[in-house]
């Protein structure tokens, strides 16, 4: 691409040289495209810039804050006129949902694939930004993320079966089961008062099918919330190859400073 001009959100960046900074950039045109530019691009607000190289990393200019507007186009329009880069990095996103925000931000620079247009993520991600700008109660905040957690697997070619098990048995209400990413929903056989040790003592994820059943039929609510956020926990780790999340790790580390 030659001084191709892209609308695109911050994920993460890195120092590079004295004045400059490497860039993850979602892209709404090309998904995640990595670059350098400029130091000082704002976290969570939309960015007018152009891309230059035929490489993975490419060089960009003239990077400046777009009007949520212009974010909504297919394309920049040329005789729009964008605004200086302000120093406020989280775009009236504070407290807690700023580690909500960075979370969603990690998953996507270390998950997605680059230059991998995904236009329907990406106005996922915008509408998640919005409401993370909104007063949410704690199980609204966590709802945000496990419905943008799905938008994702869904995107990387995730499905997550829960109406029968691993070899097409239908979900038994009063069965234990275990959670293996690459094979889905396996029984376990074990008592329903047994399956919490069982849990606890091997690091497996196991639901009681009468939960299942629930998650299926209610999908992401309040009352299915600890479920799903259980189950997508797992499936998280398992594609980061359990390597872990520092906005995770920050998020840990301010709750027991509170």
């Amino acid at each position: 691409m030659r001084n191709e001009a892209l609308v695109g959100y911050l994920l993460h960046q890195r120092p590079y040289q004295e004045k400059r900074a490497l860039y993850y950039l979602f892209s709404q045109q090309h998904g995640v495209i990595h670059g350098v530019g400029k130091k000082g691009a704002p976290l969570f607000m939309p960015l007018q810039l152009f891309a230059t190289g035929k490489r993975d990393l490419k060089t960009f200019s003239q990077i400046n804050i777009a009007s949520q507007d212009m974010a909504q186009t297919d394309r920049v329009q040329k005789d729009s006129t964008p605004t200086i880069l302000e120093a406020a990095p989280y775009a009236n996103i504070s407290g807690q949902h700023q580690y909500a925000a960075l979370y969603i931000n990690e998953i996507l620079w270390r998950l997605l694939p680059t230059e991998d247009p995904m236009p329907v993520l990406w106005q996922h991600y915008q509408i998640s930004l919005q409401q993370l700008k909104q007063p949410l109660s704690n199980n609204e905040l966590r709802l945000c993320l496990r419905q943008f957690e799905q938008h994702l697997f869904t995107e990387l070619g995730f499905t997550l079966t829960l109406i029968h098990d691993s070899v097409e048995d239908p979900i038994e209400s009063d069965c234990i089961y275990c959670f293996l990413p690459d094979v889905g929903l396996l029984p376990v056989l074990v008592h329903n008062e047994e399956s919490e040790h069982l849990a606890s003592d091997s690091g497996q994820t196991i639901f009681k099918g009468v939960d299942i059943i629930e998650m299926a039929r209610l999908g992401i609510t309040e009352q299915t919330l600890n479920h799903w956020s259980k189950l997508h926990r797992h499936l998280i780790d398992h594609l980061l190859d359990y390597q872990p999340l520092q906005s995770r790790l920050l998020w840990q580390q301010q709750q027991r400073y509170q």
